[in-house]
C-alpha cells in the first residue's frame, strides 16, 4: 500500500539495486560458517568476534542503503478504480 503525503511525495515499497546489500548481513545466520574457536582476537574466540563483526557489517549495509535510496522517488502501484460509494458495497456483493 502506498500513502500520499501532503508534499505530494508518495511512499511505499520499491525495488532498488541498493536493496540487495541488505542480503549481506544474513550470512551471520549461517552458524556453521563461524562455529569455531580459532583464530582468537584479543583473547576472544572467533565465534564471538565474528558475530560482532557481523553486527558492524549489518549497520554499514543498512546505513548505506538508507542514504542511497532515501531521496529516490517512488511510483505508486496502479490499481483499477474502485466501484464503491461511501454507503455502497459496490457491484461485488
Amino acid at each position: 500500500m502506498s500513502s500520499g503525503k501532503s508534499s505530494g511525495k508518495v511512499t511505499g515499497l520499491q525495488f532498488s539495486p541498493w536493496n540487495l546489500l541488505l542480503l549481506i548481513p544474513l550470512w551471520i545466520l549461517i552458524t556453521p560458517l563461524y562455529n569455531q574457536e580459532g583464530p582468537a582476537l584479543f583473547g576472544m574466540p572467533f565465534f564471538y568476534w565474528c558475530q560482532f563483526a557481523g553486527i558492524a557489517v549489518g549497520v554499514v549495509c543498512t546505513s548505506l542503503v538508507y542514504y542511497m535510496t532515501k531521496d529516490k522517488p517512488t511510483v505508486p502501484a496502479e490499481t483499477p478504480p474502485q466501484d464503491l460509494d461511501p454507503f455502497d458495497d459496490g457491484s461485488a456483493k
